[in-house]
């Protein structure tokens, strides 16, 4: 069975994550899926704009815990594989050609705040918390790293990085990370605001547009720097730290810097 929906209604393709019973939390199937799924419309001259949805209580909240269960024995060579993947993934929503928006109806960890930051807008329910939680358990976001630092900045990344503390949606807005804050009952209108903006405009010029900006920003993702971010997640899955955190997570328990 999927874990998308996915539909297109005048030029708007809307690809939604339809897990909620595990509130959206991804695994290697998950992100295959996402992946192709992008790859995919980035072909279609049809569709103008892309919406990144999800329904139930959370967008998205990171890695699926029957994964990070396999993923607890991995060798580093399977970590590298697995993170190349997700990596991927991130790469095939941020150069997605066509302007996309992250509808965020609820919570974001971790992993999920790389979908929202991989996407050029987004645009959050007033209810929504976000927390980038990896140091505790013993983990870096590495591979999410190079959207999410673009997406707030690296003062907020600095903070947020390293204290694992949870904000919510206004903050969120005052670092940069979502371009607007609305109630619930409000979410849909806004979105359908922007997805109407970009419909209106030159669809050439504003896939020209998109890849200016991310030709003039920063640092290019290229794959020295994507290869940087797979080879840090799979040393830190591999250390330690990395196998005490993620084992006292799934266990339920303190992890031993914490006794």
């Amino acid at each position: 069975m999927s874990a998308l929906n996915i539909s297109t209604l005048g030029g708007v393709h809307t690809i939604t994550l339809s897990r909620p019973d595990v509130r959206n939390a991804f695994n290697d199937e998950v992100i295959a899926e996402l992946k192709n799924a992008f790859l995919a419309v980035a072909q279609d001259s049809t569709v103008r704009c892309v919406v990144l949805a999800a329904v139930g209580p959370a967008f998205c909240a990171g890695a699926d815990l029957n994964w990070m269960r396999r993923m607890a024995d991995y060798t580093r060579d399977e970590n590298l594989a697995d993170a190349g993947e997700l990596a991927a993934m991130l790469k095939a929503i941020y150069e997605c050609p066509q302007p996309t928006i992250a509808r965020v109806q609820g919570d974001v960890y971790a992993g999920g705040m790389g979908l929202v930051a991989a996407c050029d807008m987004a645009v959050s329910v007033d209810t929504a918390n976000y927390c980038l939680s990896e140091v505790k358990l013993g983990l870096i976001p590495a591979t999410i790293s190079p959207y999410v630092i673009r997406a707030m900045g690296a003062r907020a990344a600095h903070r947020y990085f390293l204290t694992a503390e949870r904000f919510g949606a206004a903050e969120a807005h005052r670092i940069g990370l979502v371009h607007d804050v609305v109630t619930a009952d409000a979410l849909d209108a806004k979105v359908a605001e922007l997805t109407q903006a970009l419909v209106s405009a030159s669809p050439n010029a504003v896939r020209a547009c998109k890849k200016l900006v991310q030709d003039v920003a920063e640092r290019e993702i290229n794959e020295a720097l994507v290869a940087q971010t797979v080879e840090g997640i799979a040393d830190i899955r591999a250390s330690s730290d990395g196998k005490e955190g993620v084992q006292a997570f799934l266990q339920k328990r303190k992890p031993a810097w914490l006794l």
